[in-house]
């Protein structure tokens, strides 16, 4: 129906400008809203007060010439009014929203989908966890936000291409190497005091053991010799832990030799992503690429981007490394491209792997980023606008880390440490549905406080239960009426006996579900979608829990089962997109 208007105003306001009433070189923006309180109509459009100073006429006025232009006889609008200084306020006969049922009962699936993407592509690059540890409750927020934007934007007529990017280069990657050598060291009888910054996880062993098995005591080196002359560590008297750790790298790598080192790299880089692959598609969440951060090096990409830089005029040398005048295009300050030693920093990885998006055709790139990364913003548009790319072509979507909470208790969430809560973990206590809508109920940017108790509670407090328990209620009537040797015939010409409050409600939430979809994939706003399912669910058990369903009139019978048929349909369509199973029985 909103489109529907839509074009009816765009018809009147085009008319006006063939008239000459409204210049014809401004840029029209029709924008309608439902309204919040119904005596005042179905739905507002401001575009009178929007196009009056253009106009040069009062927005009254305006709006009288708008409304002059739509038809005067319509199928779905009863009237028209001019409210206040210049909206306009659309009331619909009730025959519009009874025909939102056989739309839904006709489509079934398809109902929601939209065009408005044009079918021009997207890449969503989310997770993208380091792969030194098993993905944690935190990440799966991102997880969650990315596969369900996805499919969201799917549905809106996009094309999209999932990705991850795995970051097996740089000195976290060798941090986690070390971590397992030492751990098999350890296991081939040697005892060492563990590295304050070593990766301390279970994982960590569990690959350690492999090796074991594999090399027996092939890579075995004496702790003493590990350990001699090497840096005091944070926990000694002067000590650092990022000195003493860059310092047993080098000795691992010295020991071992590059064959060796580079076979124990493989190994820890391999088992976790495999592990974090393991993990996402079992959450529901599958990738059509997992992009190599070390294939920027070996094909030179890192190398050509920083190139391009120095070409444009971008770069400067200072105090031995090769700066970017990121402040130049709105940072806060320049950049660091290559250290002093010669090095790349993660920066400049990033600018290359941007690049390749935008080399390989995307119209848009979406980044889902933890908060912590807020500052990385601005810092790669300036890059990729250097570059000659157009900043609006990325879009970065910050995602708050949720905090897990059981009971009172506040779970501890650090890698490094190896005292978190996996993903896998809350999977398992949880369930896939509840972990994935817990983590959509609100926006991405703001804080979540995911309460494991709620999420395994089978009550009205629990949202995807109660989502869910909706499905299966409706589930249910069309069980009974089998039962009762009852059928179902839909017929559109009896659904003006849906004149209830509660099921003129459930037919105005109904019609609305096309532009949550609409305005979800624009805003990139997946929590619109689970704020409406929610309603949704609550106009239907409302209405379920007042009136009766299988009454002995056949056509009273017959309209109400066809008007919880299609809130049945939207339901399942709505959680489709989402990622949440609909049970039949509950």
């Amino acid at each position: 129906m909103k489109k529907y208007l839509h074009t009816l105003f765009t018809h009147a306001i085009a008319t006006l400008q063939t008239k000459g009433d409204i210049p014809q070189d401004i840029a029209v923006n029709i924008h309608l809203e439902r309204t919040r309180d119904t005596q005042h109509g179905d739905f507002a459009c401001n575009v009178a007060m929007v196009l009056a100073k253009s106009a040069h006429k009062r927005p009254h006025d305006l709006a009288t010439s708008i409304v002059e232009q739509l038809p005067n006889e319509d199928d779905f609008i009863a009237k028209i009014e001019i409210a206040g200084p210049g909206f306009i306020n659309i009331f619909l006969k009730p025959n519009t929203f009874y025909a939102v049922i056989n739309e839904i009962l006709t489509a079934k699936d398809t109902y929601g989908q939209s065009q408005i993407g044009a079918e021009q592509s997207v890449m969503i690059e989310f997770v993208s966890a380091n792969p030194t540890g098993p993905l944690h409750v935190g990440h799966g927020r991102g997880a969650a936000l990315g596969a369900v934007l996805a499919n969201l934007l799917i549905v809106a007529g996009y094309k999209v291409y999932k990705e991850y990017y795995v970051n097996d280069a740089g000195r976290q990657m060798d941090i986690l190497a070390t971590s397992v050598w030492l751990r098999y060291l350890e296991l081939c009888g040697e005892i060492l005091t563990f590295p304050v910054n070593g990766y301390k996880g279970d994982y960590v062993w569990d690959i350690a053991a492999s090796l074991h098995r594999e090399q027996d005591d092939a890579l075995q080196h004496s702790a003493t010799t590990v350990f001699e002359n090497i840096p005091p560590d944070a926990d000694e008297q002067g000590g650092n832990e990022d000195i003493h750790i860059d310092a047993l790298i080098e000795r691992c790598q010295q020991l071992l030799g590059e064959k060796s080192f580079q076979h124990l790299f493989q190994k820890g880089l391999e088992t976790i992503r495999e592990d974090i692959r393991h993990d996402l598609e079992q959450f529901g969440v599958v990738y059509d690429e997992w992009f190599s951060e070390s294939s920027l090096s070996t094909n030179h990409r890192v190398n050509k981007v920083v190139e391009q830089l120095k070409a444009g005029g971008h770069t400067y040398k200072q105090n031995g490394a090769l700066w970017f005048c990121s402040s130049v295009f709105g940072d806060e300050k320049d950049r660091v491209l290559i250290r002093e030693n010669g090095q790349f920093t993660y920066f400049a990885s990033d600018i290359a792997y941007h690049v390749n998006k935008l080399e390989r055709g995307f119209d848009h790139l979406i980044d889902i980023w933890g908060a912590d990364h807020h500052g990385y913003i601005t810092r790669v548009k300036a890059a990729i606008t250097a570059l000659g790319a157009e900043e609006n072509r990325l879009t970065v979507l910050s995602v708050q880390f949720a905090t897990l909470y059981r009971g009172q208790e506040k779970l501890q969430m650090s890698t490094r440490s190896g005292e978190f809560v996996t993903l896998r973990e809350l999977r398992e206590e949880v369930g896939r549905d509840a972990a994935r809508f817990f983590y959509l109920q609100h926006k991405s940017e703001q804080h979540l406080n995911f309460d494991l108790e709620l999420a395994k509670s089978r009550s009205i407090d629990n949202p995807v239960y109660y989502i869910q328990y909706a499905h299966a209620r409706i589930n249910s009537v069309f069980r009974q009426l089998h039962d009762k040797n009852q059928t179902w015939h839909h017929d559109k010409t009896i659904l003006t006996q849906l004149n209830t409050d509660h099921e003129q409600t459930l037919l105005i939430t109904l019609s609305r579900y096309p532009e949550i979809i609409e305005m979800a994939a624009q805003a990139y706003e997946v929590h619109q979608l689970t704020y409406y399912l929610r309603k949704l669910a609550q106009d239907f058990h409302t209405f379920y829990d007042v009136h009766k369903i299988l009454v002995e009139d056949n056509g009273l019978r017959n309209a109400r089962l066809s008007l919880i048929a299609a809130v049945q349909q939207v339901l399942r369509n709505g959680l489709t997109i989402i990622g949440v199973s609909t049970p039949e029985v509950m």
